[in-house]
C-alpha cells in the first residue's frame, strides 16, 4: 500500500513519534489491522473503542508528504487490570525496531490509567510477537486450544500472557 515510501523509511530519513489516538485515526488503524490479522476490525470498531475510552496509542511517521499513522496499540482497563486488545504496525515499518517503543509507551499509559497488570493473547505460531512480549516482561500463564481461526480448516492456539506494570511511573504525563 505504501510501498513507494519504503526508501525514505529504510534510509533513516523518516522520524517517528508516539501519541494518543483519536477517532480521526480510526481509518488508518483499521487499515493496519486488516494488513496484520486474518479478521480485521472496521473503522467503526476502532471509533467505538476510542469513544468508549479504550486506551489507544498510535505510532506516527513523518513521510515526504506529511505525517501518517503507521502503527497502534489499543487496550481496555478495568479496575487495576488491562487487556491488550491489539498492537500492529503497517508493513512498511515492520522490522525497524519500533514495536518495543510503542508497546512500552502503551504499557506506561495503562499504568497511568490505574492498571497494575496487563494481559494479552497471542497466536502460538507468531514468534515475532512472542519475542516482543517476552522482551517487554510478559510471561506465559496458559493456552487456549483452537482459539484463533486460521486460513483453511486448522485453528491455532493462543498463548495467554501477563505483565506486571509496577515498573512504570503511574504519574500521568502522557502527551
Amino acid at each position: 500500500m505504501w510501498f513507494w515510501l519504503w526508501p525514505w523509511f529504510r534510509s533513516g530519513l523518516a522520524r517517528h513519534s508516539l501519541r494518543r489516538a483519536s477517532v480521526l485515526d480510526a481509518g488508518r488503524m483499521a487499515a493496519i489491522h486488516a494488513e496484520g490479522f486474518a479478521i480485521g476490525w472496521s473503522r467503526e470498531d476502532f471509533e467505538q473503542m476510542i469513544l468508549d475510552r479504550a486506551l489507544a496509542d498510535v505510532l506516527v511517521s513523518q513521510a515526504p508528504f506529511g505525517h501518517v499513522v503507521t502503527g497502534f496499540a489499543i487496550s481496555r482497563v478495568a479496575a487495576d487490570e488491562c487487556e491488550l486488545l491489539s498492537i500492529a504496525l503497517d508493513p512498511e515499518v515492520r522490522g525497524l525496531g519500533l514495536s518495543p517503543a510503542l508497546l512500552e509507551r502503551h504499557m506506561g499509559h495503562a499504568a497511568q490509567a490505574g492498571a497494575r497488570t496487563m494481559f494479552l493473547e497471542v497466536a502460538d505460531d507468531n514468534p515475532a510477537a512472542l519475542a516482543l512480549y517476552r522482551q517487554a516482561g510478559f510471561v506465559e500463564m496458559g493456552r487456549r486450544k483452537g482459539y484463533y481461526a486460521a486460513p483453511g480448516a486448522a485453528r491455532r492456539d493462543a498463548v495467554t500472557m501477563q505483565a506486571d506494570l509496577g515498573r512504570f511511573d503511574p504519574t500521568p504525563r502522557f502527551g
